[in-house]
């Protein structure tokens, strides 16, 4: 399942599964695939909700998901979707076969990602395996209480955990494998990544997987 996992910039993330490709808040993509079946946007900031990318990755089929409260701004990519699927943070959903779960993002003491601005992550279920796409968020006690075989966490730091409180919070869930993400671009530095991998206990497995 690792090996169907991409990731490009910021949370820019494709997961293949089968001839289905998922997408999450896709940005600065270098191509035009047009290849998505859905796509999952964790919240409205710029490099998380970029229609421009948005309408690279789109196909006639796609299904985005966004979370409820940017429901009206989700509407600036109609045009680009076949249909567009709301949800709140704490919740179970299906869509075409698809299922998941969202988990609260949010921050604990700053102010970029207020709690009640409803931004999520995501729990897909894949193939057998629970796939965390945590977003923008600090280790608070929703993301501690995550059951997931492989976890995608931020680890710039400023906007979200940095690469030392993305370590604990990985070592507390404990999936098989952890991809840093979130980092080198417009926060963080890609050395983050090799301090994320120290901290984080065996038998978790740290995989490096973000282009820059």
């Amino acid at each position: 399942m690792v090996a169907q996992i991409e990731v490009f910039t910021q949370n820019s993330i494709r997961i293949t599964t089968g001839e289905r490709k998922i997408y999450a808040d896709p940005f600065k993509m270098s191509g035009s695939p047009k290849d998505a079946d859905f796509i999952l946007i964790t919240h409205d900031h710029y490099d998380h909700f970029s229609p421009e990318d948005i309408q690279k990755v789109a196909g006639k089929n796609t299904i985005l998901v966004a979370p409820e409260k940017m429901k009206k701004k989700a509407e600036e990519v109609r045009d680009f979707v076949s249909r567009i699927v709301t949800v709140e943070p704490g919740n179970s959903y299906e869509a075409e076969g698809l299922s998941f779960e969202t988990v609260p993002a949010y921050n604990s003491m700053k102010p970029f990602h207020p709690k009640h601005a409803g931004f999520v992550g995501y729990i897909l279920e894949i193939d057998g395996k629970r796939i965390y796409i945590a977003g923008d968020t600090d280790a608070t006690k929703e993301a501690k209480a995550v059951k997931c075989d492989i976890a995608l966490v931020p680890i710039g730091g400023t906007y979200t955990m940095d690469a030392k409180a993305a370590a604990e919070l990985v070592n507390q869930i404990s999936p098989s494998v952890a991809i840093p993400v979130h980092f080198g671009e417009i926060v963080g530095k890609p050395e983050d990544a090799k301090t994320f991998a120290g901290l984080v206990n065996e038998p978790i497995v740290v995989e490096e997987k973000i282009r820059f």
